[in-house]
Order: structure tokens, then C-alpha cells, then sequence
């Protein structure tokens, strides 16, 4: 067997295994050929990856001169009350067409993709309609848009297949644009921006494109890169780590370039178009609300929902730690099961709240079956409420729970 391919199958069975959940293709994007395909055709939440669909509209505005690079753009309060990832921008301030795309490109920022959006279609909401219009006008049949960032909707849909077509588009439709995604930094008042993207930074031959993040979607990433004169497109949803999703794209990505017959003609994205795309899974156990399966496991990072439930509204931050002192959260949950929501816990406790009070239980067990021992166990148990080591680790959880927030906010939509 050939060297290059045995060492190609080597490389998909390690990233196929990785992370058995996952969603994947790899094409040629010269003619569509399909290289490597996991999920292509299921439906996952985009995030962050929304606002390649937003640049690509406003590229289509450049180009029929609707819009101008150098155009100072007005930033509205919608705009300004954008959460994170985002400039800080305010409202009554102005940036250029350009500063947004490069903002939306490299920082994810969700407050320069609202002002695209508004600038091309009047509002928010009419420019989604936009997006999801031109998405099937250029094949992308099981997308659907409700806003220009990404931001966490249940509506808001795609698929492998449909990101990595729409990458190829923007390739070959805006030559003179696609370039903005190679850069690695750009100026904005004074003070240069890096970008977040380690693809763009670290793979050889990269020509970039976007990451993505919420709870409900996982980590994702759009990458596109040129070796020897090939282009691939590679496409990960549901990545449980940053770090995952980048090493998943690196091994599908040498796999491609290390197949030198180009992979099988036949199977080509086009020919996916008509596949049904399903119901989005609920990648990551975090946020306010749970997924099902999290429920069941107590909060496994790994659980998946069910094919038919999908977290309403669902959020960025993950659950907060429980603190040592208190045992349990009182909380709600709130899940979308056929259509309908529908109530799947009350008074959940967290994982490690759970863990805890199972450990205090075992301990118990423990200290009936030794008698001559009963009684320093109760005394030691009734000590450990009260002793300053244990407000001292349940004041270390509060603030570790304010530092992870605060991460994590950070980390949201990109």
C-alpha cells in the first residue's frame, strides 16, 4: 500500500476517534470532491461561523457598490448592546466598512457584525432574512440565519456540508475579499488587534477563515488552506475543546493534502444537497441550562441530548461550581422536545454538589458498619461544616466562579 495513503487513513481513524460526536468534511475546492466526511449533513448551531454568511453579504454589498470600504459606519445602540465577543464599540461612534470586516473576521466581534447587518439590510432581523435567502440561492439548503452573529438561537442551523460550500463561494465569487481572512492582525484606533484564530497562525499554507463557540454548537471552525497549489476546505463542528477542534482540522487537513489521487470523483458535495439535516444535539453540558443527557449523568462534558431535544435559548457560560457549603442548586430547566418546551429538572443539583453529597453518604455507610468507630465519624462530619478550612474553600469557589464566568464570557460566539 502506498506510504502516503496508509499514513492519510492513519490520520482520519485518530481524528474520527477522537471525538466520536463530531461533525466533519474535508472537500477539494476545485471541484467539490469530497476527501473526508463525518456527519456532513447533520444540523449543528453554527455560532460564531453565522458571520461568514455576514461577510459574505457584505462583500456582495461592496461589489454592486451599496457600500464602500472607507465608509464610515454609525453604530446604533442595537449594535453597542451586543454581549461578547466584541470592540466595546458605542453608541453614536463610527467605524469603517473595512474595521468591521476585519473585526468581524479576526476578533469575532459581535457588535461590528451587527453594524454590517444593519448597514446592508435596515435591520438585524431583515438582514438574517437576507442571509438565509442568499444561503439557498447558492445551495446551502439546510441553513437557516435569525441573526448576523451567531449568537445563540434555536432557528439558527447548518451543516458541515453547507459551511464548507459556502466557502468555496466566498473563494470564488470575491477573489479581491477572501484575502481579509489570511490576516493575522489589523489597527483600530491606535492600538493593534491580534486575531483569535491559531489555524490562520499556525497551519502551513493557511488561508483562514472563522472559529465558533457556544454551548449549544461546541467549539467549531471553518478553515481553508493551499498547498503545492491545492486548496482544501475543512469544516469541524462540536469540537469539546478549542484545542480539539483545532487538532481535529490539522489531522483531517493532512489527511486531504497527504492523498494524492484527490479522493473519489463521484462523491461530491453537490450531491449532498437533498440529505435530510436532522435536529441539532446540544454539544456541551454547560450554561445555565443543561441538556437532557447532562441531567442524567450529572453534567457530563460528553452527554449529548436526544435526537429530538435541543436546549430552548440556550446559553454561553457554563454552570457555575457548586460551593462545598451549600450542596445543591436550585435551579429549573427548561428543554425543547418536539417543538414544545417542557420541563426536565427542577432543584438540579451540580456535579460536583452531587459528588459531594454521595461522598458524605458513603462516609456515613461507612461509619454504621465499624460501631467502635460511629462516633468520631459523626464528630468529624459535624466538625467539617463548620471549620474554617471549609469556608475558606467555599469562599475560593465563589471567586473561581467569577473568574470562570468572566472566561468564559469572553469565549462566547467566537
Amino acid at each position: 500500500m502506498n506510504v502516503k495513503l496508509l499514513f492519510s487513513a492513519i490520520l482520519l481513524l485518530v481524528a474520527v476517534n477522537a471525538s466520536a460526536r463530531h461533525a466533519a468534511i474535508v472537500i477539494d475546492a476545485e471541484d467539490g470532491t469530497v476527501l473526508h466526511e463525518q456527519n456532513a449533513t447533520q444540523a449543528w448551531y453554527p455560532a460564531s461561523l453565522t458571520k461568514v454568511m455576514t461577510l459574505y453579504l457584505a462583500f456582495y454589498a461592496l461589489r454592486s457598490g451599496q457600500l464602500h470600504l472607507s465608509e464610515p459606519l454609525a453604530v446604533s445602540s442595537h449594535a453597542a448592546s451586543q454581549p461578547k465577543s466584541h470592540l466595546g464599540l458605542r453608541f453614536g461612534e463610527h467605524l469603517t466598512t473595512e474595521e468591521a470586516i476585519l473585526a468581524t473576521i479576526m476578533r469575532s466581534a459581535n457588535d461590528a457584525a451587527v453594524v454590517l447587518a444593519e448597514r446592508i439590510g435596515g435591520s438585524e432581523e431583515n438582514f438574517a432574512h437576507m442571509m438565509t435567502a442568499k444561503a439557498k440561492t447558492i445551495g446551502m439548503v439546510n441553513s437557516n440565519f435569525v441573526n448576523a452573529t451567531g449568537l445563540p438561537h434555536d432557528l439558527q442551523i447548518t451543516t458541515p456540508r453547507d459551511m464548507a460550500l459556502l466557502a468555496m463561494h466566498l473563494q470564488r465569487d470575491f477573489p479581491e475579499y477572501y484575502q481579509y481572512f489570511g490576516n493575522h492582525s489589523f489597527n483600530f484606533k491606535g492600538q493593534t488587534l491580534n486575531g483569535i484564530n491559531a489555524f490562520t497562525a499556525k497551519y502551513p499554507g493557511a488561508e483562514g477563515l472563522k472559529t465558533g463557540f457556544t454551548c449549544g454548537s461546541g467549539y467549531n471552525l471553518l478553515a481553508a488552506a493551499k498547498q503545492n497549489g491545492r486548496r482544501l476546505i475543512g469544516v469541524v463542528l462540536g469540537g469539546m475543546s478549542s484545542k480539539e477542534r483545532y487538532q481535529l482540522m490539522y489531522n483531517i487537513m493532512d489527511a486531504g493534502f497527504s492523498n494524492p489521487n484527490g479522493g473519489d470523483l463521484d462523491h461530491n458535495i453537490f450531491a449532498m444537497r437533498n440529505a435530510y439535516a436532522g435536529t441539532p444535539p446540544y454539544q456541551l453540558g454547560c450554561g445555565e441550562h443543561a441538556n437532557l443527557a447532562s441531567v442524567a449523568h450529572a453534567g457530563s462534558a460528553m452527554a449529548y441530548a436526544s435526537p429530538k431535544t435541543a436546549i430552548r435559548k440556550h446559553q454561553h457560560l457554563p454552570a457555575p461550581i457548586a460551593s462545598h457549603s451549600t450542596g445543591k442548586r436550585h435551579k429549573t430547566i427548561i428543554g425543547r422536545n418536539g417543538g414544545k418546551s417542557v420541563q426536565i429538572a427542577k432543584n438540579a443539583a451540580s456535579p460536583k454538589a452531587k459528588t459531594a453529597v454521595l461522598t458524605v453518604a458513603a462516609k456515613k455507610k461507612a461509619a454504621s458498619a465499624s460501631l467502635p468507630h460511629q462516633k468520631t465519624e459523626k464528630v468529624l462530619a459535624k466538625n467539617q461544616k463548620t471549620s474554617p478550612k471549609a469556608v475558606v474553600a467555599s469562599k475560593k469557589t465563589v471567586v473561581a466562579n467569577k473568574v470562570l464566568a468572566k472566561k468564559h464570557a469572553v469565549l462566547a460566539s467566537r
